[in-house]
This record gives C-alpha cells, sequence and structure tokens, in this order.
C-alpha cells in the first residue's frame, strides 16, 4: 500500500541519499552510465509490481472465495501472507543485495516473484494459494531492497533526488492503478489474471534488465542474520494467527491466547538474538529513539488503518452490498487518490507545524472520516455515506505515513537514517497484517453474510483507532518540525 515516504531497508545497507559533492570529491566519482535512465524505467516497472500486488487482491477476494470455496481465515490470509513474507524477509534480502550483488539479487527476485504469480493464478485449494502467496513475498523481499540499492547507487546529486522521487511515485500510483486493475480483471477474464499480469511483464523484464542493469561487484564478507529474520516473521505469523483465530474461537479461546502468547516469546528471543548477533538485522538500540519509536508507532498505526479500510471496504461492498468487482474498484479509486492527495499535504505541512500537530490532526481526520461508517444501516447509501467517509478516512491516513518518516528520521544523522528508516518500513509491514486481521475477527459475522452488524463493528475498532493514535500522538511524538525525510517508501 501507498506510504508516502516511508522508508526502505536497503538504506541500512547502502546509506541514504549523499549530500551533493564539489570540487576533487566530484573529480573521484566515476562517469555516469548512459543506461542509468532506462535502468531506472525497468526497475520501476519491478517495483510497481510489488505495490499492485496488494490493493488488486483485495478487490478479487469475493471472486476468489467463490471460486475456491474459501472461507473468511483463507481471504484474511491471502492479504497478510504476502506483506508477512514480504517485510519479515526484506531486512535479510537488502543484506543479500549487498552479499551477492543488487543485479544478482534483483534478478533472483523477479524469478521468484514471477513464478510464484503464475503458480497463485493456477491455484485450485487455499494452501495452493496461501503458499503462491507466501512465495511472492519472498520474491518482493528479495527484489525490493536490491532494486532500490540500484537506484541509489546509479544516481549521484541532484539527479538522485529526482530518481527517488520517481521510484517515490511509484506507492500512490501503484494503489490507484490496482483497485481499478483489480476490478477489470475481476470482472473480465477473472480473479487469475491479478495474478496472471505480473508474469509477461515479470519475463519482459527478465530479459531487459540484464542489458540495461550493470552488475555490482559482490560483498561476501557481509554477514547474513537469518535466524533473525526466520524469529521475527514466525513472531509476527503467530500473532496474526492468534487475532484471526479470535473471529471464529473468540479472544478468550485457549489456543488463540496461546499463539499471541506464543508471539511474544518469538519476538523476545529475536531481541536476544539481535543483541548478540555480530551483524544484526535490526538494531535494537534504535528503541532508545523517541522519534524513531514515534515514528514507527505512526506508521503501524497508519497503514493498519488503511490496509484494513481496503480489504474491510472490498469484503463488504461486494458481499453485503451486492456490487460487482469493477463497481468496488472503480469506487474505490477516488479513496486511493485521497490518500496520495494526503500524503502531499502532510509533506507540506509537517515542515510547517510540526509532527505532533501533523500526526494528530491527520489522525483525528482519520477518525471522523470513520464515524459515519459506524452509523450504516442496509438503507445507508453507498455513494452519501460509505464512500465520503472513506475518502475522508483516508485523506487523513495519508497525512500520517509522511509525518511517521519524517518524525523517524528528524534527529539520526545520515549513518543511521538507513537503521531508522528500516524499524518504521517494519512497522509498516507489520500494521498492514495486524489491521487486516483484526477486522477480519471483528466482522466475521458480516463476512459470513450476517448483514451489517459486523461490518459496523469493525469500523468502530478503526474510528476508535484513529482517535486513541490522535491523542497518544500528543504524547509520543517530539515537537517541533522534522526536516524532509530522504527515503524513499516501499508500498
Amino acid at each position: 500500500m501507498p506510504c508516502a515516504a516511508a522508508g526502505h531497508p536497503a538504506a541500512e545497507d547502502h546509506g541514504p541519499p549523499a549530500p551533493t559533492r564539489t570540487g576533487s570529491e566530484e573529480d573521484h566519482r566515476p562517469p555516469a552510465d548512459p543506461r542509468r535512465w532506462a535502468a531506472l524505467a525497468l526497475i520501476c516497472a519491478a517495483q510497481f509490481m510489488l505495490v499492485l500486488d496488494v490493493t488488486v487482491v483485495n478487490v478479487a477476494l469475493p471472486d476468489m472465495a467463490a471460486a475456491l470455496g474459501l472461507g473468511r481465515t483463507t481471504l484474511t490470509w491471502a492479504v497478510t501472507a504476502y506483506t508477512l513474507a514480504f517485510g519479515g524477509l526484506m531486512l535479510l534480502g537488502g543484506r543479500l543485495a549487498d552479499a551477492l550483488g543488487a543485479r544478482r539479487t534483483l534478478l533472483a527476485g523477479l524469478v521468484v516473484f514471477t513464478a510464484a504469480s503464475l503458480f497463485t493464478g493456477l491455484a485450485q485449494s487455499a494452501p495452493a494459494l496461501i503458499g503462491g502467496r507466501v512465495a511472492q513475498g519472498v520474491g518482493a523481499a528479495l527484489l525490493s531492497p536490491a532494486a532500490l540499492a540500484i537506484v541509489t547507487t546509479a544516481f549521484h546529486g541532484a539527479e538522485r533526488t529526482r530518481a527517488l522521487g520517481v521510484w517515490a511515485a511509484i506507492g500512490g500510483t501503484g494503489s490507484a492503478v490496482g483497485v481499478l486493475l483489480g476490478g477489470a480483471l475481476t470482472a473480465g477474464p477473472g480473479w487469475q489474471w491479478v495474478f496472471y499480469v505480473n508474469v509477461p511483464v515479470g519475463l519482459a523484464l527478465l530479459a531487459a534488465i540484464p542489458a540495461l542493469v550493470p552488475a555490482r561487484a559482490a560483498r561476501p564478507e557481509v554477514r547474513l542474520d537469518a535466524p533473525g529474520a526466520l524469529l521475527v516473521t514466525a513472531g509476527t505469523v503467530a500473532l496474526i494467527h492468534g487475532l484471526v483465530r479470535a473471529g471464529d474461537s473468540g479472544w478468550t479461546d485457549p489456543l488463540t491466547l496461546l499463539a499471541i502468547a506464543g508471539s511474544a516469546v518469538l519476538y523476545g528471543a529475536f531481541a536476544l538474538v539481535e543483541r548478540v548477533s555480530p551483524a544484526p538485522l535490526m538494531e535494537l538500540r534504535m528503541l532508545t529513539r523517541r522519534p524513531v519509536v514515534a515514528g514507527s508507532f505512526l506508521m503501524l498505526i497508519a497503514t493498519a488503518l488503511l490496509i484494513a479500510f481496503f480489504f474491510l471496504g472490498s469484503v463488504h461492498l461486494q458481499g453485503a452490498r451486492g456490487l460487482s468487482s469493477l463497481e468496488t474498484g472503480l469506487l474505490f479509486l477516488p479513496v486511493a487518490v485521497a490518500v496520495g492527495l494526503g500524503a502531499h499535504l502532510g509533506s507540506r505541512l509537517v515542515g510547517r507545524i510540526g509532527g505532533r500537530a501533523c500526526a494528530a490532526g491527520a489522525l483525528a481526520v482519520a477518525a471522523a472520516g470513520a464515524v459515519p461508517l459506524t452509523l450504516l444501516s442496509a438503507d445507508s447509501s453507498v455513494y452519501t455515506t460509505l464512500l465520503p467517509g472513506l475518502v475522508v478516512a483516508s485523506f487523513g491516513v495519508g497525512a500520517v505515513f509522511v509525518t511517521a518518516t519524517a518524525t523517524a528520521l528528524a534527529t539520526v544523522g545520515h549513518r543511521e537514517a538507513g537503521l531508522a528508516s528500516g524499524f518504521v518500513n517494519t512497522f509498516h509491514e507489520v500494521g498492514g497484517s495486524v489491521g487486516v486481521a483484526v477486522v477480519s475477527s471483528v466482522a466475521a459475522v458480516g463476512i459470513a453474510g450476517g448483514g451489517e452488524a459486523g461490518f459496523t463493528d469493525a469500523y468502530t475498532v478503526l474510528a476508535v483507532t484513529a482517535a486513541v493514535g490522535a491523542a497518544l500522538s500528543l504524547v509520543l511524538v517530539p515537537r517541533g518540525r522534522p526536516a524532509p525525510a530522504g527515503v524513499p517508501y516501499v508500498h
């Protein structure tokens, strides 16, 4: 999903954009590769597929459920499996890009993602579908950090700023195109094509990238923290499993509580591993930085709200309201545009009124937009109640994304910007998975066909979450006006 100016973990390995150099430093820079802009176009096309694969699937969920006989739990995992694998393994993917070479890692990720897309489209059962989504996430975790590493090393000075601006524009564009394309493909050739569409694009990129993207030397001395990546991913899987199970078995079910407790144990083990690892995946000392903690909190809340709105709205509109997939895609288009507009306004306001005021105000707007959704009834109009509420709420969330990254990177130096952005991006992925899991369980009755009750309860949870987030922002987010963030986002 879009998150304007959210951090990317590849910066941990390659650093943020360097300041423009002059004099003798400029003379020592290697000559610019004449293929760099064509290479950027290819890399951005690859990244665009990864961004697209979140929203494009949301619109297709009801048709997937009908064709494969999927229940609420499997539908939830169809969304969260991708973001879990993507987020849990992305920092490891950044290290692999350093160890093996960025182009080699990018091509490996593209192969995995393309093959997984074909496999997912061919799925005839729930295990095959979820397995394919996990494999897509693994491919994305290899591809995305390697792609950004290539961008940050191929461009310098003002050119790098322009290149990263192009990269950053992919997020908002991908989400808007995703909802429309998902509806059109599902209503046309079928839901399988939301996955098949990646195959010809992936094959074309695999043929073109070796000719235009230069190879970089590998660094075999770079150490990998595979145990850390596996523990943090397993912890999040356990957490999501507990949250999703609660929708069927209740929040006090022993196995639900065991899964949530198990996630806490796994997260604790991850923290211990990171403390003793010679090359930790994540620098836990960043948790002592108040701006980083505040920015990560804002990213968690914003992504949880946004992806939950997309998931819940898609199932609600097609299940309870009987809209087609194409109608749903068209209806969500202004919602996606509102996210981009909110992010644009937030990027202007955060430097003028400060991160605290911007975060609290934006989350208050999101809460206000969600309030009408809590009052929906069977007689409520989609176009006069649901759509305006989603647009206003998403507009507020868009501004939070910018504030999250600007806050997290406000007080860290250039050498530590990658570490801070890695933290923020990790919470981005976790937030999306948690948000979908929670609203899926709260709206379980409505998703199963029980009418509006479950959905209004879930919208109430989102409204309360945004309001509580606004109140906490007044305490947690530091005063002052943070400098604009210089590291782009993932999706």
